[in-house]
């Protein structure tokens, strides 16, 4: 990842340099802050539309969202792609919907922090998956601890959600080192573009299955919409944004609290209480992310 954070010039110009660069960093900041909180709520306000159309209705018409925008400000070349292009492209379309659609499922059945939680298990295991460090090992140790205590066997426990949000984690992992693929075989954001468009027309048949056996009214179409719109599209151009003015680790930082932001949504918009058992484990994998997302970013900019 590249930013535009880098202040190393001389001479007259440098202070003013240096008071732009924390100027586009703040904004780069804010802009990540509410790029967060739009994934959240958007997150919540679909799931306002479960009782209508169900998880998989709401994750078809995110998808219809996410696929017209990106399309829209993508404008992949589709005629141009080779196979070794297309490739890469149609699988992280599967691992795309397939993400979307687990994660969905998970937060019907166990609730919008600990589903998204258990989903950030996936980015920390890539990034500790290269790692030899101790400190990535107490980290992996730390996750794994958490997550064995939200596992614990319980009465109420689903585990069947849990498994949802898993593999919800191992997608979003997938979907992570194919993104970095299609980075290198194609310029810009057109891979990711082609991809959330194919994915749509994937969740074009069985949206409509969906929305035929299940007819839904207006209120409920229209929180699908706003989830699509606000966990989409607004999140991912906020992301484009940011990253040219954040450093890469500020940005890792950040992405780690999701988790939380997910609870307080959860909390305030489905009033889905955590017990602080749970609390607590979230918060532990939250801190794992952070220290593995800090030590990449510095060590990223050393070797930069």
């Amino acid at each position: 990842m590249t930013t535009s954070t880098d202040t190393g010039q001389s001479g007259h110009g440098t202070t003013g340099a240096g008071a732009g660069t924390g100027s586009r960093s703040l904004r780069g900041m804010a802009v990540m802050l509410l790029g967060g909180t739009s994934n959240q709520v958007g997150a919540a306000t679909g799931a306002l539309a479960f009782p209508m159309i169900g998880p998989v209705g709401v994750v078809a018409v995110r998808q219809w969202v996410a696929g017209a925008v990106l399309m829209a400000v993508g404008r992949p070349r589709l005629r141009s792609f080779t196979w070794a292009q297309w490739w890469p492209v149609l699988s992280m379309a599967v691992v795309f919907g397939l993400m979307n659609l687990t994660l969905y499922l998970a937060i019907d059945r166990i609730g919008l922090g600990l589903a998204v939680t258990l989903e950030f298990l996936g980015p920390l295991a890539v990034a500790l998956a290269a790692s030899r460090r101790w400190t990535d090992l107490a980290c992996a140790l730390v996750a794994g601890g958490a997550v064995a205590v939200l596992m614990r066997p319980q009465p109420s426990t689903d585990y069947l959600g849990i498994a949802l949000a898993l593999v919800a984690a191992a997608c979003w992992a997938g979907y992570i080192l194919l993104n970095r693929t299609v980075g290198r075989r194609l310029p810009g954001i057109e891979g990711s573009a082609a991809a959330a468009g194919v994915s749509a027309l994937v969740f074009v048949p069985i949206g409509i299955t969906v929305l035929y056996l299940n007819p839904p009214t207006l209120v409920a179409l229209a929180c699908a919409a706003v989830a699509g719109v606000l966990s989409s599209m607004v999140p991912f151009l906020g992301d484009l944004y940011a990253l040219r003015r954040v450093p890469a680790r500020f940005f890792g930082l950040f992405m780690s609290v999701h988790p939380v932001m997910a609870s307080l949504a959860g909390w305030l918009v489905l009033g889905q209480a955590l017990h602080w058992v749970e609390g607590v484990a979230i918060l532990a994998i939250v801190a794992a992310n952070a220290v593995s997302a800090g030590r990449v970013g510095r060590v990223g900019a050393e070797r930069g």
